[in-house]
Parts: C-alpha cells; sequence; structure tokens
C-alpha cells in the first residue's frame, strides 16, 4: 500500500474509571504501555499509544477515568480526559457489559452532548455475560445516545478489537504518520517507569493508600560494573502511617514491590536493573499545585 492510501488520526478511549481502557490500549499495541489495576482512577495522565500497520496509523489517547473530582488530582484528571474529546477523530465509549448501565456512564454521556466527533460505544468483557445479554444491554445504550458504531469486546482477551481497529479506520481519513511505525507510546522511560512502580502498589495495598501515592524517578544511569541500569525512585505518600504500610513489616512490602516493578522495568528497558526504592511524606500532596506540577500532573497545560 502507498502513502496516499494510508489512513492516519486519533482516537480517545474515554469511560468510567476501571472498565477497562487500559487493557484494551494494551491489547491493541500488543504490549504494555499503560498500567491495570482492578481500582478505580488507576490512570492519572494522558497515555498515547500509536498503532502503525499497512493501514496507516491509530494514536491511541488513554484518557483518566471521568469522574466527579474529589481533591485539584481529580479536577486534572477530569480535564485531560473532556480535553482528550475535543482533539480527536473518534471517541471510544467504552463501558462495562458486567456492571451495567450506571449514573457514571450517564454523566460521560451528558459530556458528549454537542459533540460532532463520531462516538463508538465499545461495549468491553463481554466474555462475562451471557451472549443474550447483549441486545438488551445494546439497547438500554442506545436510548441515550446516538452512537456511531456499537462494538462489543474483550480487551482481556482480544475478542473482536480487530473488528474495532477495521472500524475505526473507516472513519480516518488519508494522512502523515504522526510518529516512526517503530514508536508505540510518546511517553519517556522515566514516565513508564513510575507507572511500573506505582502498578505493584495498587495489587499490594487497600482503601485509600493507592490513590494516595505518587511515584518520582530520581535517576536512571547505567553501571559500567555488570552492565546493569540504576534506578532510584521515591514512592510519596499523603500520610506517615501510609509510610509504615508501604514499607511493610520489616521492610517487606517495599521490597516486594521492588521484586515485582524489576522484572516489568528489565523487560521495557531490555537489560538488568538495580532498583532502589524510598518512602517518603508529602502531606496532602494531591491538593497543592505546587506538588501537583512536581509530580509530572501540571494543571497549567489544560
Amino acid at each position: 500500500m502507498n502513502n496516499e492510501e494510508q489512513k492516519s488520526g486519533f482516537a480517545a478511549l474515554v469511560g468510567r474509571p476501571n472498565v477497562g481502557k487500559s487493557t484494551l490500549l494494551n491489547q491493541v499495541l500488543g504490549q504494555k504501555i499503560a498500567i491495570m489495576s482492578d481500582k478505580p482512577q488507576t490512570t492519572r495522565n494522558r497515555i498515547q499509544g500509536v498503532l502503525t500497520d499497512e493501514r496507516g496509523q491509530i494514536v491511541f489517547i488513554d484518557t483518566p477515568g471521568i469522574h466527579k473530582p474529589k481533591h485539584r488530582l481529580g479536577d486534572f484528571m477530569t480535564k485531560l480526559a473532556q480535553q482528550a474529546l475535543r482533539e480527536v477523530d473518534v471517541v471510544l465509549f467504552l463501558v462495562d457489559a458486567k456492571e451495567g448501565k450506571g449514573a457514571g456512564d450517564e454523566y460521560i454521556i451528558r459530556k458528549l452532548e454537542n459533540l460532532e466527533t463520531p462516538v463508538f460505544l465499545v461495549i468491553n468483557k463481554i466474555d462475562e455475560v451471557h451472549p443474550e445479554e447483549l441486545l438488551s444491554i445494546i439497547a438500554g445504550y442506545k436510548d441515550l445516545y446516538p452512537f456511531a458504531e456499537v462494538i462489543p469486546v474483550s480487551a482481556l482477551n482480544g475478542n473482536n478489537v480487530e473488528t474495532l481497529l477495521e472500524q475505526v479506520f473507516k472513519y480516518l481519513e488519508p494522512g502523515p504518520m504522526y510518529y516512526p511505525e517503530d514508536q508505540v507510546t510518546d511517553h519517556p522511560e522515566r514516565f513508564l517507569i513510575s507507572e511500573m512502580i506505582r502498578e505493584k502498589i495498587l495489587h499490594m495495598t487497600e482503601e485509600e493508600v493507592p490513590h494516595s501515592i505518587a511515584v518520582e524517578i530520581e535517576q536512571i544511569k547505567r553501571r559500567k560494573k555488570g552492565n546493569k541500569v540504576y534506578v532510584a525512585a521515591v514512592v510519596i505518600v499523603e500520610r506517615k502511617s501510609q509510610k509504615g504500610i508501604i514499607i511493610g513489616k520489616q521492610g517487606a512490602m517495599i521490597k516486594e514491590v521492588g521484586k515485582q516493578a524489576r522484572e516489568d522495568i528489565k523487560n521495557l528497558l531490555g537489560t538488568d536493573i538495580f532498583l532502589e526504592l524510598f518512602v517518603k511524606v508529602e502531606e496532602d500532596w494531591r491538593n497543592k499545585p505546587r506538588t501537583l506540577k512536581e509530580f509530572g500532573y501540571n494543571e497549567d497545560e489544560y
């Protein structure tokens, strides 16, 4: 296929927290660039994933789950998601087939009103419901919004994901490639490493702790001896009690976080890793503009 026939464009992934947006992005790209967790609001930044094949290029924007914010970090996350709606060629509105339609979905649909961009209804987790239930699920959503396409998928298993891609390409115009064909994300390694560490903490902690953490990479340096890459990272929490939880009894928790994160980072960088983790307290950081900016959540950009 020559370049004149290739299509390119942007597709935003939006939806309630924890409907599988990051899982779908990783499935489409065939590798992990967005962290996954069963905790809501796992994605905090706008993550761009790039799919390039013989048909052209789709730049996917994985947004934080749209929700009613409870702090300044929540405001930042919601603004990111809403900004994405105005910048793309196609909006993919993901819903959870198993959970069913809820107030959160209706809240997002109100944000889609008056949007000229075509919106796909992508019903995720179809592997968790009986096929006969799908028709009623689809009917319930179609009453709320004139969706351009309705596509059931399983992001985890990859079911019908190729059909989704085919439909997205149909809505794109011929155009240039925005990224080199071997590039799969626009985020630097430091960001991906910090997210991999944060993911492990999300999996291993409960209640308010997962939402109260940030991870800052202090240093990435290749050591001559042993040819290992040295990574130093700081886990930031909001209270002293949370610091104790993250460190764990005799350092057991932070050691396990490091052990699990090291494998992902090793796969990302393709080399052996020496990972050193520290924990510090920054009280109420999610409501402080200065600390939000320091940790990469820059409100001024949106």
